[in-house]
């Protein structure tokens, strides 16, 4: 899969679950939240051992974000 493809893929998981069209503006909402996960994760839960400017996430963490978002 491509990186487009991948974009793609999670633009529409995101749109199959809005009770309305998808606008420009639910995009960049996406993409806002999207930035504010990897930046509220990045520092503290990033393997700072990994080669070269490589960050590598632990998807635990990221997973435990996305069920509290679930519960909020």
């Amino acid at each position: 899969m491509t990186d487009t493809e991948g974009a793609q893929t999670i633009w529409e998981a995101f749109c199959g679950e809005l009770t309305q069209e998808p606008t420009d503006d639910m995009k960049e909402a996406l993409v806002t939240a999207i930035k504010e996960l990897v930046s509220q994760l990045q520092y503290d839960n990033c393997d700072w051992q990994a080669p070269d400017d490589w960050k590598i996430m632990d998807v635990e963490q990221v997973m435990l974000v996305v069920n509290q978002l679930e519960a909020l």
